[in-house]
């Protein structure tokens, strides 16, 4: 069924107040619902966090009986299940509304379709599709955990012109400007998770938080550590979760991490080596939609080439360091440009003096 402009003004309306819920409804889907009556909006809401209410109960709340007959916006389909809160389907249907108008189905495989299929069965006319994509793109880490059992993972580089992410001795603070930073701090607050490595904490001791936006949760950190070499004096356990991932078991440096507030647990594949695919599962299982990556050339590039990076986000500063620099990524050498990874160019913007390119795989 084709959808009007109005229909289009009112969806666009509900995305925004899904966004407002950018840093804060993991793991749960970013949801925003209006509803509409004789033309105009009589309720409005959106999903702020796990266990609170979900928006069309929101929006039905400040609708209240002008519910009935109306037609609602909603960027998820509604749910059919019973989680921390009622289904949402029956509150729609107990309200008396008699259109409903969603961005996407549900993309977890075991429950899609079957909100809109109660509504229907309700006598509730149904309809989804219109700006889908938009609706996608805000919950793509809630997407990619339904479908694959994994998160989205967004990695993020800055560097030079010439794709130098620090001096040969490590300097790499700063290469890019005030706003960059800031804006990497963005997605860093949209994120579960914030994934780094070993040599990234021994070279730079980052305390891997947000710090540039305003947010009100702090996202996991994680921490690949395949020997736990990492020093309990680093600056990332003075605060926040901690998860450190290691290779091998090792009792008496796990409890001294444990005692400074970190998890411990161990993910070896077969080389003796933390198995990254399998991270991405365990991350997957505690509900981690989207995992911001900052690491160091050689983490970067096992994350690459093991399959386990979706996005790249990647600043590049109007300057140049030269061949002796280090680079992005720690990959094998090619021996035909057919082997080269391929990229699709997402988005490219300025912000401030540097370059922001957003790369997918």
């Amino acid at each position: 069924m084709s959808h009007s402009e109005t229909d289009s003004l009112f969806m666009a309306r509900a995305l925004a107040l899904a966004e407002r819920g950018l840093f804060s409804t993991s793991p749960n889907p970013r949801v925003g619902c209006v509803i509409v009556k004789d033309g105009a909006g009589v309720g409005e809401g959106w999903h702020e966090a796990a266990g609170k209410p979900h928006a069309e109960v929101l929006a039905l709340r400040e609708a209240g009986a002008a519910a009935r007959g109306a037609t609602l916006y909603v960027t998820l389909e509604p749910c059919s299940h019973h989680g921390r809160t009622p289904p949402c389907t029956d509150a729609l249907i107990d309200a008396g509304v008699a259109r409903v108008v969603a961005a996407m189905q549900d993309p977890n495989p075991a429950v899609a379709g079957s909100g809109f299929g109660r509504l229907r069965g309700a006598g509730i006319e149904v309809t989804h599709g219109l700006m889908e994509e938009q609706a996608r793109e805000l919950n793509i880490g809630f997407v990619s955990r339904m479908t694959r059992a994994r998160p989205w993972v967004r990695m993020k580089v800055a560097a030079t012109l010439d794709g130098r992410t620090a001096l040969a001795n490590g300097e790499s603070q700063w290469i890019t400007g005030e706003a960059a930073r800031r804006d990497g701090h963005h997605f860093r607050a949209r994120a579960c998770a914030l994934l780094t490595g070993i040599g990234t904490v021994r070279d730079d001791d980052p305390r891997m938080n947000v710090r540039d936006v305003q947010t009100p949760r702090q996202p996991l950190k994680v921490l690949i550590d395949s020997r736990l070499e990492v020093s309990p004096d680093a600056r990332l356990f003075e605060g926040g979760e901690v998860l450190v991932v290691a290779a091998r078991e090792d009792g008496a440096r796990s409890d001294v991490l444990r005692g400074k507030g970190a998890e411990v647990i161990v993910i070896a594949n077969a080389a003796g080596k933390t198995d990254l695919p399998r991270v991405l599962v365990e991350l997957g299982r505690r509900g981690v939609n989207e995992l911001h990556v900052e690491a160091g050339v050689r983490l970067n590039g096992s994350l690459l080439r093991e399959g386990c990076v979706d996005e790249l986000l990647v600043y590049l500063a109007p300057s140049l360091i030269g061949d002796a620099g280090l680079g992005m990524f720690s990959l094998p050498e090619l021996t035909d440009l057919a082997q080269r990874i391929k990229l699709s160019v997402h988005d490219v913007s300025r912000v401030g003096e540097d370059i922001r390119v957003i790369a997918r795989l």
